[in-house]
């Protein structure tokens, strides 16, 4: 017998909940279409090829309500923003702040995050952003989380040398799960020298509705880590 190929876990849970209004619902049919990633074939995706002479190219995954990808993308014009979100209500969600806003630099894909990391070129994002992902708390669901050996194997292929990844979290087994996941990992350097480098959100970090709520049970930790140049 043939031996089937089976999916990925999910590393999210629901992927809609309430009536979206219809408002939102409008957006989701006229916007969406416009802005959505093209077709994610392995490692095609050429982000030069949707912002030519973008200064960066950055990818959130996870972007929730779209809150910090916005206001982002809002900050800087030049740069591409991409961003990867299972949850329509989510979508629903971002595609308004980015009408509002009158944004022209940023694409979506309304489903999993992996698909898009799979479809990107080699080296062709300068930052990464992972924002207060699904924690699933419970011990038995720890294999459903995102960052996982493979997924920081994968975040690696995609990110510029000099490029970095984000990482924060308000659930401490999860901060100390992810944060040896990527120390494992030769390519990536983790750039905090003082206490108060994780303990504090950067400077350029946009509050998402995710981390007002304080559903964790510990104040937000935030990780970069930087990947390193080739030898």
């Amino acid at each position: 017998m043939t031996d089937v190929a089976h999916p990925p876990l999910r590393t999210y849970g629901r992927v809609r909940s309430r009536v979206i209004k219809p408002t939102l619902s409008a957006r989701l049919e006229s916007l969406l279409p416009k802005l959505s990633l093209p077709p994610l074939a392995p490692g095609a995706l050429r982000p030069e090829n949707l912002k030519p002479g973008a200064t960066a190219v950055v990818l959130e995954i996870g972007f929730g309500g779209g809150e910090h990808l916005a206001k982002q993308a809002a900050k800087r014009p030049d740069a591409l923003f991409l961003g990867a979100e299972p949850f329509l209500n989510g979508v629903a969600s971002a595609l308004r702040h980015v009408d509002e806003a009158g944004l022209e630099n940023v694409r979506l894909h309304c489903g999993d995050a992996r698909e898009v990391v799979l479809g990107l070129t080699s080296t062709s994002v300068d930052e990464v952003y992972i924002l207060f992902p699904d924690p699933w708390p419970k011990t038995r669901h720890h294999k459903r989380r995102l960052i996982q050996p493979e997924f920081v194997e994968a975040l690696a292929r995609i990110v510029k040398p000099a490029g970095f990844v984000r990482f924060a979290t308000d659930w401490a087994d999860y901060a100390d799960a992810a944060l040896a996941t990527f120390l494992a990992a030769p390519v990536f350097h983790w750039q905090a020298e003082r206490a108060d480098d994780w303990r504090l959100p950067p400077a350029s970090h946009e509050t998402t509705r995710y981390q007002d709520k304080g559903l964790g049970d510990i104040s937000p930790v935030f990780f970069d880590f930087a990947r390193r140049s080739p030898d």
